[in-house]
């Protein structure tokens, strides 16, 4: 039996459908699944933490190959499969909420052992919510390795480009600031049960020792950031005096001219280390 057939078979016997509001879409392709946990570079001293496992069809090897691998499943017709599927697997752990929601510091801390050396998250992530996961998975500075995730290809273009490059987005500066992003393969809509409508693109966060750059005041550089792209088509400068980032126009003038930025600049045109420098100027 193949991975189209097995799905089609649990589908089946469960009498279940892709909930089309949770981004169900599940994956029927063996290369796809065995690539993904190849990239993840999983092995028998991790920990692995898999978000919206559905079926369980990239659990199974993940559990094949990891020390340990738990999952956060928020559609409770799945967990009844997954424990089913998995009930002779000693380390396989299911947890039925909202990741979101959840405590990951503290699911770490209760579960590394000594013989656990890494953590690392791995999924196939649903394509509304892609970027509130990945940004609470950044921000809330997890000791984990790195972070190998399926998202949809136009998302995993702004993830992974430098900023101040094309395809830039305010996600683009968490992204770089916490982690070395790559692309490491694209996956074809064929892949999937049913079939969304755009590519896939599997991406892997080599997480930061430390942030890329130092600033003075975190959380008010990346508020700078997301007050900058609000009025994106709109220069940097006016976007910043209408997000009330400056009193006025001509303290923000005087501010561009002693960083030396040009005043016709757009917010996707800043690196990274201008956006640090403009924060701190704001912040001294």
């Amino acid at each position: 039996m193949n991975l189209y057939e097995e799905t089609k078979f649990i589908m089946k016997k469960y009498n279940l459908f892709a909930n089309k509001s949770l981004g169900q879409n599940f994956l029927i392709d063996e290369d796809v699944v065995n690539n993904i946990v190849k990239s993840s570079d999983v092995s028998k001293e991790d920990l692995v933490i898999e978000i919206g496992p559905g079926l369980g069809t990239l659990t199974k090897v993940l559990l094949e190959n990891a020390k340990k691998v738990i999952c956060i499943e928020l559609d409770k017709r799945m967990i009844e499969i997954l424990e089913n599927r998995f009930k002779l697997y000693d380390n396989f752990k299911i947890i039925n909420d909202d990741v979101l929601k959840v405590d990951l510091n503290n699911l770490i801390k209760e579960n590394k052992s000594v013989d656990i050396k890494h953590v690392k998250i791995v999924a196939n992530l649903p394509y509304y919510i892609t970027t509130p996961i990945i940004m609470k998975l950044l921000e809330e500075k997890l000791n984990i390795d790195s972070i190998t995730v399926m998202i949809q290809k136009e998302v995993a273009s702004r993830l992974c480009t430098i900023p101040g490059k094309k395809d830039t987005g305010s996600i683009t500066y968490g992204v770089y600031y916490y982690s070395e992003p790559k692309i490491m393969f694209d996956v074809p809509n064929t892949s999937f049960i049913p079939e969304p409508e755009v590519t896939s693109t599997v991406i892997k966060l080599d997480i930061l020792k430390e942030p890329r750059i130092k600033v003075k005041d975190e959380k008010f550089l990346f508020k700078l950031i997301k007050v900058s792209f609000m009025q994106k088509r709109k220069t940097l400068l006016n976007a910043l005096v209408n997000g009330h980032i400056f009193e006025n126009k001509e303290s923000a003038e005087k501010c561009f001219n002693e960083l030396r930025l040009d005043l016709k600049i757009r917010a996707e045109n800043l690196s990274l280390e201008e956006y640090g420098d403009l924060s701190d100027y704001l912040k001294s």
